[in-house]
């Protein structure tokens, strides 16, 4: 198994995004009750001051409906941001309702500043809008370069013209005035409105394209998306009428200020009715950590509501697909199916084949995809655990039987070699013992033998016991490895880098490499020449063994280097085999070890 993180980490990003949009901890309760109480106070003090002092004038009732409209959209912001913490969109649309009170609420005080921040404020609520309205289908999440192109304009229009509209307007409080000049604050407000009017076409047009492009079920997803850029470009050509002095009708205002009303409650509908479940998607991405592959679409098939879902897996070299039991499936073209893709990291994993229908809930079928994608790294990491805790069973099974094998020939030795001479011995020490005095010659000569023998003896037990533990090692590594090289058939060349002396299993397993590869070579490479170097490195040492041989070797083939391996590797260490045919082999034997005694 893996960690969270290592899974994010390996994910696209747009899986990683909707991982950690769905497990994201919720906000406390004082946060809801804090927004809750500013939002109320400021749409009451807004809608008293504006009605005991506001202008007595005929579209006072449409104004009045414009000032609620913020509250409107504070209010259903505030409902989604809690349904819906996963989707930005509550969030702009909470900004959106703040920002449409935050002006006049602002120019109610007599403080500069704040009259001046007010001004500076007064259509920033038009930024938080065209967010919304080009992002309500994507989680209130820039996608494109359009989205980010149209909001930037949006918002370069207010932070540059408005500013420098209010350099030259003559209003009370106003602390950016550089120079009084009616005019020119005049004609910077009309350039203002000029631009926005161009701005809200593409906004209107940009969504226009999208919803013709849609399913039927996106489309119906889009409505809120639409109605919002309709109005939009509708306010704005309102604005532009006047800017030209047509007088318009009180009934285009009326409509206006009703339209506006209905789009908060449409966004907020349209992001409630989402079979989007929060705590199911948190549940789902949870238990996916433990999740079989044959369980991976039934748990699907269920956040998503689709019984019907399907996992078509790509076919390595070819277009094909099949599903978890190699079954060929055939991806839809049209009809009642639709196909989301799974990616990983660019790279296409896997397709959901869903209910068309389920194209009107969008960012239900981008989460469970996501969680797909997470599954399926899940998969793949536990297949790679497992085959690697497979490696590991088979080494140490590899090892406990070379440990028996190596007892076994010990022993076959002992009993062929030493032991045998050791039994004859004995027989000729008794035989002398009777013709010591009989036949002193024969004796002597029978001396002479068993001299011979125990010294044949000897030399057995001093082979077998370099075998398991070389007496040379006691004297160093570097010690150990030259005597390695003048009992080599090959001419061999040692290099050994000085420094701290090496604990004995690393030393050990150094020596080993290097006797083991240098047999090898006599065995089998046809060599002219080896070489054994030594060399440390700031996490432990390196033995490396080069000859000039025949090569072709391989691990795969014999038991010898993979013994190697397995001993290498159970200290945590790396074994690396380089023989192409006709070149050489070239061993390198990578051990960890941390050492602070002096050699």
């Amino acid at each position: 198994m893996t960690t969270g993180g290592r899974v994010t980490a390996s994910l696209s990003s747009s899986s990683a995004r909707v991982a950690r949009r769905f497990t994201a901890p919720e906000r406390h309760l004082a946060f809801w009750i804090v927004a809750w109480c500013m939002f109320v106070s400021a749409e009451v003090w807004v809608l008293v001051h504006f009605l005991v002092n506001g202008p007595v004038a005929p579209l006072v009732p449409v104004l009045v409906v414009f000032r609620i409209v913020g509250g409107l959209f504070a209010a259903c912001g505030l409902v989604a941001w809690r349904r819906r913490p996963d989707n930005y969109s509550g969030r702009l649309m909470t900004a959106t309702g703040f920002a449409f009170l935050a002006s006049p609420l602002l120019l109610q005080f007599e403080s500069p500043v704040l009259r001046t921040a007010g001004l500076l404020f007064r259509n920033v609520w038009l930024l938080f809008l065209v967010a919304i309205l080009l992002t309500f289908l994507s989680g209130g999440r820039l996608r494109t370069r359009m989205d980010r192109f149209l909001v930037g304009a949006v918002a370069v229009d207010l932070l540059v013209v408005t500013p420098l509209s209010l350099m030259f307007a003559v209003v009370e409080g106003n602390l950016l005035l550089v120079r009084p000049d009616a005019p020119i604050a005049g004609a910077i407000d009309t350039v203002y409105r000029a631009l926005n009017l161009p701005i809200s076409v593409i906004v209107a047009t940009v969504v226009a394209a999208r919803w013709l492009k849609a399913s039927p079920p996106g489309r119906r997803a889009l409505l809120p998306s639409l109605a919002g850029s309709v109005w939009l470009l509708f306010f704005m050509a309102v604005l532009s009428a006047g800017l030209v002095g047509v007088r318009l009708p009180q009934a285009v205002f009326w409509i206006l200020a009703i339209f506006v009303v209905v789009i908060p409650v449409a966004f907020l509908t349209g992001l409630l009715r989402s079979r989007l479940a929060r705590g199911g998607l948190v549940e789902l991405l949870r238990g996916m950590r433990a999740m079989h592959p044959a369980e991976l679409r039934f748990a699907l098939a269920r956040a998503l509501g689709d019984p019907g879902l399907v996992i078509a897996y790509p076919v390595a070299g070819s277009s094909a697909f099949v599903d978890a039991e190699d079954r060929p499936v055939m991806l839809p073209a049209d009809g009642d199916r639709s196909v989301a893709p799974v990616r990983r990291e660019g790279e296409l994993v896997a397709a959901l084949i869903y209910d068309r229908s389920l194209e009107d809930d969008p960012e239900l079928v981008e989460a469970v995809g996501g969680a797909a994608a997470i599954a399926l790294e899940n998969q793949r990491l536990h297949a790679e655990a497992e085959n690697r805790l497979a490696e590991v069973r088979a080494s140490r099974e590899r090892v406990i039987s070379a440990g028996d094998a190596e007892r076994r020939r010990i022993e076959r030795n002992l009993h062929d070699g030493a032991q045998q001479r050791l039994v004859t011995l004995a027989l000729q020490l008794s035989l002398i013992g009777r013709r010591i005095r009989d036949d002193p010659t024969d004796a002597e000569r029978m001396v002479t033998s068993a001299s011979d023998e125990l010294a044949q003896s000897l030399e057995e037990l001093r082979e077998l016991a370099r075998g398991i533990h070389p007496a040379a090692l006691d004297q160093g590594l570097d010690v150990a490895l030259d005597a390695l090289a003048r009992r080599s058939d090959v001419p061999t060349t040692v290099s050994y880098e000085p420094g701290p002396r090496l604990p004995e299993p690393i030393a050990f397993a150094a020596y080993f490499v290097a006797s083991e590869a240098l047999a090898n070579v006599m065995k089998y490479a046809h060599a002219s020449a080896t070489t054994v170097s030594l060399r440390r490195t700031a996490t432990g040492v390196v033995v490396e063994i080069t000859d000039d041989g025949l090569g072709g070797a391989d691990p795969a083939l014999g038991s010898g280097l993979r013994g190697l391996a397995d001993r290498v590797e159970a200290l945590n260490g790396r074994l690396g085999v380089s023989s192409p045919p006709g070149e050489g082999t070239h061993i390198t034997a990578e051990l960890p070890c941390r050492s602070t005694t002096a050699e």
